[in-house]
């Protein structure tokens, strides 16, 4: 609701009476009390007793004649003047009471850029030059990706990943051309013909080939990036009635019989495992697989398969991928947790958690994404056999609040730290970048994907859902305070967070005019930044349901410094060594996610909330968008 204006209509009708017809006994009289020779009288006493004294006896006079009038006495006739003296009294004192009154503080008046600053205080905006705004600053996230696709195209083709520095393509993820994959449903999404038939058609040439000719891959890698992509690829170029656009590139169908290919081997994993979790690594080519190296895998990986599994049971109509992926999760339903929370490693041999350490960043992260997610993929066809996947949610990040979240000093930044060796041990201030996934699962968690506003309208939040929604919106400032803080702009790829017990000094993110400088501890090895997507991830979602504006502001103020800091003129992002010194030394890498998830939240996050709304789409961890509907 707009704010009302700090005056009302009398205001307005007294301020210009100027435009009214006055009487001569007002005009004298008005002219007496603002002329100079007011303001000479009234600074003695003198002039104050004589003011009054001619106040006082305008009055009598005025009143002496009206009582006069009241003694005349002729039938009607007195009834009538009786009457018209009666209004001619009235009217003196009304006109008597206007001028002995203040006169009220005129309503201010505002230059053009503080009435825009104004209307957007009472919640008002200038819609027209408010949506092209963010359709330009759409625009400029869209020829970022453009300009990373070119040194992508000109110079790794086919390479898992670009170098920009070296202009060089690097395969890392098993060279089955990851980026092309990960940054298709993006240029879907952003409408980009071009690179859609390139990317198209390179898939239906290589990919096919490539996945039966290569080594080894990582099972959760390799699924949600490559199984992932081409799944979003296929509901976004109309398969199986989905978005049914316009696109280029090959039939819906050349995607699905491709991830079927990749997924028959990848379910090798499951199979060659003596429990119910999957080894971590599988050989392509013989469709084989086995344990890492330390024989564990990671909790995320193991955990972070199952919606793209279920999906393409879904629409392949066969349902041995889905019942592989959801064996995963009803056996993670049977272990110990402490308060919800588990260890990041378990042991596909003996299907048990190793260790204790517990964080909801490097190979924890997913895990807590995914219980939320799988279930809301579900619930429409069987929630009574998988509302144990959101009671696991619910009592994780009860955990959470209770056993990770801090405040900073001596800002208090709400911050998730780590249990390094168990509940029973010391707390470590310690956030990986990853965690600031979590504050668009809390959110995404409480709302189920309508706006904040919907649910409340509808009476749909519990009081936890209103606690995990003030989490999310405190975590999502404290990620983006990771990156203001910073010399570039840009967060490191780990940060510590003063508290009582911890403090290092001489580590600060380089920003000295940062309120938070003394609250964020930053260490040598870990200032790098890798172009992660987590911070505008949860912006993304959070503007989504709750409609602040400041969620976008933010993601335009991270988008600039990576335009400022990591683009490479001939092509293509670089992630950084260190972001709290000036100029920053490059790394040489563009990671696939660039492409596939932190532009495409930036795309979304400035663009209209009716294109991929988050009550009928889930993301994968890779952002791939996958429908859901009564089908899966």
């Amino acid at each position: 609701m707009s704010k009302s204006l700090p005056y009302s209509m009398k205001d307005v009708h007294y301020d210009n009476a100027k435009f009214r017809q006055r009487s001569f006994f007002n005009v004298i009289t008005q002219t007496l009390l603002t002329s100079n020779m007011r303001r000479e009288c009234v600074s003695c006493s003198m002039g104050k007793f004589l003011g009054l004294l001619m106040i006082f006896g305008l009055a009598c006079l005025m009143l002496t004649h009206a009582n006069r009038t009241h003694s005349v006495s002729d039938g009607v006739a007195k009834g009538v003047r009786t009457n018209e003296e009666h209004s001619v009294v009235t009217d003196f004192g009304i006109r008597f009471k206007k001028l002995l009154r203040k006169a009220p503080r005129l309503p201010p008046r505002l230059s053009p850029d503080e009435k825009v600053s104004y209307s957007n205080f009472t919640g008002k905006t200038n819609e027209p030059n408010f949506e092209e705004k963010w359709k330009a600053r759409q625009q400029n996230v869209k020829e970022a990706f453009t300009h990373a696709w070119s040194g992508y195209k000109k110079f790794a083709m086919g390479y898992d990943e670009l170098m920009p520095v070296s202009q060089l393509g690097v395969d890392g993820l098993g060279g089955l051309g990851a980026t092309v994959v990960d940054a298709l449903d993006t240029a879907m999404i952003m409408g980009l013909d071009e690179v859609i038939s390139e990317v198209g058609s390179w898939i239906e040439l290589h990919l096919l080939e490539r996945i039966s000719q290569k080594g080894q891959v990582n099972l959760f890698e390799t699924t949600i990036r490559v199984l992932g992509g081409l799944l979003s690829a296929y509901h976004l170029s109309g398969g199986d009635q989905g978005m049914n656009r316009a696109h280029k590139g090959p039939k819906p169908t050349i995607y699905l019989d491709i991830a079927k290919n990749l997924a028959d081997r990848l379910l090798s994993a499951f199979t060659s495992s003596p429990t119910a979790i999957p080894f971590s690594d599988v050989v392509l080519r013989d469709s084989s697989a086995h344990p890492s190296p330390d024989g564990l895998s990671s909790t995320s990986e193991v955990s972070t398969l199952q919606l793209e599994f279920n999906y393409l049971s879904a629409i392949s109509g066969d349902p041995k991928y889905s019942t592989e992926g959801m064996k995963v999760l009803a056996h993670l339903k049977t272990l110990p947790k402490v308060e919800g929370l588990v260890p990041i490693y378990i042991s596909p041999h003996s299907g048990e958690f190793s260790g204790e350490n517990i964080r909801l960043g490097s190979r924890g992260d997913s895990y807590y994404e995914y219980l939320l997610k799988v279930w809301l993929q579900l619930r429409a066809i069987q929630d009574g056999n998988v509302t144990y996947l959101y009671d696991m949610y619910e009592e994780a990040m009860r955990g959470v609040r209770h056993l990770l979240v801090q405040k900073s000093i001596p800002n208090e930044l709400v911050f998730v730290g780590e249990l390094p060796y168990g509940s029973n041990v010391a707390f470590s201030p310690k956030m990986d970048h990853l965690v600031c996934f979590l504050p668009g699962i809390l959110a995404l968690g409480a709302t189920k994907g309508i706006t904040k506003k919907k649910a409340m309208k509808d009476n749909l939040l519990t009081f936890e859902d209103l606690e995990n929604l003030k989490l999310a919106e405190d975590l999502a400032k404290t990620c983006f305070e990771m990156y203001s803080v910073t010399s570039t702009g840009l967060a490191p790829e780990i940060a510590y967070f003063h508290t009582k017990e911890y403090f290092e000094g001489g580590l600060d993110g380089g920003n000295k005019s940062s309120e938070y400088v003394n609250d964020i501890i930053i260490k040598h090895a870990d200032r790098h930044n890798l172009l992660r997507p987590e911070t505008v991830e949860s912006l993304f979602v959070l503007y989504r349901i709750t409609q602040d504006q400041k969620y976008r502001e933010w993601g335009w103020q991270i988008f600039e410094s990576f335009e400022k800091y990591t683009k490479v003129d001939s092509g293509g992002y670089t992630s950084l060594d260190d972001v709290t010194s000036l100029p920053p030394q490059r790394r040489d890498k563009m990671e696939t996610f660039f492409l596939g998830e932190t532009l495409k939240y930036l795309y979304l996050l400035f663009g209209d909330s009716s294109v991929i709304p988050l009550d009928e789409f889930l993301f994968n961890t890779e952002a791939h968008p996958l429908p859901i509907n009564d089908a899966i």
